[in-house]
């Protein structure tokens, strides 16, 4: 009952007042499969892509993080090829920093900042990673070319 009562006006808050660049609905009158999309930011190799977020909200939500995976293919050192992200506030402590407080917004958010500014030093792609810290510009020329092919419309 409290999952349901606090995702409804999580979805109705994201619908009224949504983060820039990011949009996220229900998935087929499914209040537990939620579906979200994330602009990549101006000035990164990501920029001008859309990439579509699955995400699974669990029962015992908002105790336990929502599960959430890119569904479009993006070039990153902390996400792997199956979508999986590598982020702490999408783990429950002690390896993670999941809080009640957090909600999906603030999540998306996370993500959309990672899209952004890289950790190479807890990454899900070793080689990505070893690209981003010592040959910048192929990781950059390789993520360009990713979004180029997988999230454009």
């Amino acid at each position: 009952m409290q999952r349901a009562s606090r995702l409804k006006r999580e979805l109705s808050l994201l619908a009224t007042e949504p983060p820039p660049g990011i949009t996220c609905w229900q998935s087929q009158n499914r209040l537990d499969e939620l579906r979200a999309q994330i602009l990549g930011g101006a000035d990164t190799p990501y920029e001008k892509g859309i990439f579509d977020l699955e995400i699974i909200v669990p029962e015992r939500y908002p105790f336990e993080p929502p599960k959430i995976r890119f569904l479009t293919p993006i070039y990153h050192p902390n996400i792997d090829s199956a979508g999986r992200i590598c982020l702490d506030v999408l783990k429950l402590p002690p390896k993670g920093a999941w809080r009640p407080s957090l909600n999906i917004s603030t999540l998306l958010t996370s993500i959309q900042l990672l899209m952004a500014e890289p950790n190479p030093d807890d990454p899900l792609m070793a080689d990505i990673s070893s690209e981003y810290k010592y040959d910048k510009q192929l990781f950059l020329r390789n993520a360009r070319e990713w979004t180029l092919t997988h999230a454009s419309r």
